[in-house]
């Protein structure tokens, strides 16, 4: 990852999360969104953090360390998880690639504003004309979809996931500086946001154990591997 420049990590992130939110239909049919972000979450974190320890790094981290890897862990996986896949029970995944589209966009006003980060008129420029395209792409979608509550719901869960995801991407552009090194960072936050996950499902009164079906595991071994070790590795290492 440290490698390659910005621009193939955001390639990487674009060409694997817009096909992401097409493997997410195939789970959620079959089992609660909270069931399928914590599988997903539960095996990424496993992952990530036997990697690290196969290569002789640390694991062991002070409680303050991991409170900060917890809210990270809470706002960009767990919870922005849980309403997205809830919202493509009722929107299109098109509707959510474009809600997802706009949060470079979102995330830049954020660090603006708290952290007095730069922002340029071509970034916030090409922030739009991301969104704009996007929608042109999955506008058939849209004009398919039958408008109504349902519609309604699924657009307010997309817009509080994408909040969520940003509120998770500023909190880990602060972790950074708390001298976490990377991998066991993003491993512990996906580790905590699986704990979370795990919590809701067992109030929710879910059941934990997934379908024995092809797609819903095939879904998972991309969503895990593809949709999250890799593409989060790369976001965050842009």
């Amino acid at each position: 990852m440290q490698a390659l420049p910005s621009w193939q990590l955001f390639a990487l992130c674009v060409l694997t999360w817009g096909t992401t939110w097409y493997a997410i239909t195939w789970q959620i049919d079959a089992t609660s969104p909270e069931v399928g972000v914590a599988w997903r979450f539960s095996l990424a974190a496993l992952v990530v953090l036997a990697a690290w320890a196969w290569r002789g790094g640390r694991l062991r981290f002070g409680a303050a360390q991991h409170l900060r890897l917890a809210l990270q862990g809470a706002f960009m996986f767990s919870l922005s998880y849980v309403a997205i896949y809830h919202a493509e029970r009722h929107v299109p995944s098109g509707l959510v690639a474009v809600g997802y589209a706009a949060s470079p966009l979102v995330n830049g006003l954020g660090a603006r504003w708290l952290f007095g980060a730069p922002l340029t008129a071509r970034f916030v420029a090409g922030g739009v004309a991301g969104v704009t395209g996007v929608a042109l792409v999955f506008a058939p979608q849209f004009r398919a979809a039958d408008a109504g509550g349902a519609v309604a719901l699924g657009a307010a869960l997309t817009v509080l996931a994408v909040a969520l995801s940003s509120a998770g991407s500023l909190i880990a552009s602060r972790n950074r500086t708390h001298e976490i090194p990377f991998w066991p960072a993003l491993g512990y936050g996906m580790a905590w946001s699986a704990l979370l996950t795990w919590t809701l499902v067992l109030a929710g009164g879910y059941d934990p154990l997934p379908p024995a079906t092809v797609r819903w595991w095939a879904a998972l071994a991309y969503l895990t591997l593809a949709g999250t070790v890799l593409t989060f590795a790369a976001y965050l290492r842009g």
